[in-house]
């Protein structure tokens, strides 16, 4: 079969690496893909945003399946286009995708549906939204961005004076642009976070591993909101967590998309926060995430590909996913600078060569005169696996030293949460 994947970064690499194990898999394009994707398979200049481009790049090279990786073109349609060509692709359709491309039509279905989540408003002009501090009795609350602003449209004010600054920033500079025409302002909720992720056809429902990403830029879950500095996975939840999370989130979740007409056949991602009240949902994303994919397809035993076709074909019944019995770490080694100003360009260096256990997966490279070099903030994602969480982390921070680029930056506490979770419930 031939493959193409849609997207060109860590998360897409991942894919791109799981699906090449898979014995029926002949060929691999990615566009744009990466040099990494590059060793795997063939990189089309094509953008994902260009649907048309990618509709003709499928019907040209008879393309037997394709994979979104990103959420834009999965909100701009692809699916759509691609089912109109009689393309089989692997995503939830537009309409199906605004659980993910408008926060606050999520919410509001959300609320309809009783799902738990937390308590909200949704404002698009400054004048209302700062007409809410009048009610606000505490603070933090959470401003968000309702359309999609690529992991950085969520932020916390812990004063009135912040709140009103982020207002004007969104509402009336228009920071955000489009994403920011429409904010949803949220409570502020605390507790553990964690990714559940699900396949599903809109009826059956085939759960992945879970995971934990850590957003913040510096240790301890400090500094601002980046698009992910690290993961591990499994989290660790208990059975009676888990059993909420299934019967009260993810089940009613399916169920109403596929009675609101939505042809949801792909990943469902539930950010979730397990507070003293129980778990709630932070967001819903319509793909894989970054880098919680990168975590996640290493500690699936077998191949993907199987899995993915059953769900664009609505077959998901037939199929089943067996995880192994160990934990995976990703470690994002940043640019200097990111999410800020960050320099690209910079030449990657391995200064030994790493285990062959470990797995780098390339997020923001590029090649320039046969080198590789730095080409965006997030630059590499080094994953390793064990059957100790532990163990896992000490391999792959000491797989860090060996690389080394200009500005390098990598937090140091990826999977700490993990293991103090651990700890706890051996205590008990």
């Amino acid at each position: 079969m031939k493959i193409l994947i849609v997207g060109g970064g860590g998360r897409e690499h991942a894919l791109a690496w799981k699906l090449s194990k898979a014995k029926k898999v002949k060929k691999i394009y990615a566009a744009p893909g990466n040099p990494g994707i590059a060793e795997l398979g063939t990189c089309v200049n094509i953008l994902a945003s260009d649907i048309n481009g990618l509709v003709r790049f499928a019907e040209e090279k008879k393309i037997d399946l394709t994979v979104v990786g990103p959420e834009v073109p999965l909100a701009l349609g692809i699916v759509d286009e691609f089912e109109q060509k009689g393309l089989r692709i692997f995503g939830p359709d537009k309409k199906a995708s605004r659980i993910e491309a408008d926060k606050s039509f999520a919410r509001e279905f959300m609320h309809r549906f009783g799902i738990p989540a937390p308590k909200f408003q949704v404002y698009d002009t400054a004048s209302g939204a700062l007409k809410y501090t009048k009610t606000i009795s505490k603070y933090p609350v959470v401003v968000k961005a309702s359309g999609l602003a690529g992991g950085k449209g969520v932020f916390v004010a812990n004063t009135r004076k912040a709140y009103e600054k982020i207002i004007d920033e969104i509402l009336v500079q228009h920071h955000l642009g489009e994403a920011g025409k429409r904010i949803v302002v949220e409570e502020f909720l605390t507790g553990q976070e964690t990714s559940i992720f699900v396949l599903t056809d809109g009826t059956t429902i085939l759960y992945l591993p879970s995971s934990q990403d850590h957003k913040k830029l510096y240790d301890r879950n400090r500094g601002p909101n980046t698009g992910g500095m690290g993961a591990y996975a499994p989290y660790p939840t208990n059975r009676r967590v888990s059993s909420i999370v299934e019967k009260v989130i993810i089940q009613p979740t399916v169920l109403a998309l596929r009675d609101q007409g939505m042809n949801y056949r792909g990943v469902l991602y539930a950010g979730i926060i397990i507070t003293s009240l129980g778990p709630k949902v932070l967001e819903f994303n319509c793909r894989f995430g970054d880098p919680e994919a990168q975590v996640i397809l290493p500690i699936i035993e077998g191949d993907m590909l199987e899995p993915l076709l059953a769900v664009a074909d609505g077959k998901l019944g037939d199929v089943e996913i067996k995880i192994k019995n160990h934990w995976s770490i990703c470690v994002v080694l940043a640019s200097g600078g990111y999410p800020y100003d960050y320099r690209v360009g910079e030449e990657i260096q391995f200064k030994e060569k790493l285990s062959t256990k470990t797995i780098v997966f390339q997020a923001g490279t590029k090649k320039e005169d046969s080198k590789l070099v730095t080409a965006s903030g997030r630059v590499l994602n080094i994953v390793t696996t064990h059957e100790n969480l532990k163990v896992a982390k000490q391999k792959v921070y000491s797989e860090i030293k060996k690389i080394h680029f200009k500005g390098m930056y990598f937090r140091k506490d990826i999977g700490n949460s993990g293991m103090k979770k651990m700890k706890r419930k051996r205590r008990k």
